[in-house]
């Protein structure tokens, strides 16, 4: 597993903390990438204008996630200015602490 600090960009707040995100090597994509991010962050995806390597990188495609290293830092940079509508509320099996495959064992 890769593991990633992630963040939502807000210039405004005091504190905005990043939170650790794994994504599994072999699914390396832009598109993981966005979809693991969003879903930990509690985001909307179709409100992400982009995903900015810190301190000053925007990724952009597959290559660029590929060339990551653990513990680097992230931030989703948000286009929507209606704050309410950003956050989505994650149903059961999307939040963080649900387990996929263990689920998948069950009957």
């Amino acid at each position: 597993e890769l593991v990633l600090k992630v963040r939502i960009q807000t210039p405004n707040l005091r504190e905005n903390d990043f939170i650790e995100i794994e994504l599994d090597r072999q699914e390396l994509t832009y598109k993981e990438l966005l979809r693991v991010s969003c879903h930990e962050l509690g985001v909307n995806p179709e409100h992400v204008q982009k995903i900015r390597k810190l301190p000053n990188t925007m990724l952009r495609k597959d290559k660029d996630v590929a060339r990551l290293q653990d513990f680097q830092e992230l931030e989703l940079v948000l286009t929507v200015s209606d704050k309410n509508s950003l956050f989505r509320v994650p149903t059961l099996s999307e939040q963080s602490a649900y387990n996929k495959k263990a689920s998948e064992l069950m009957y």
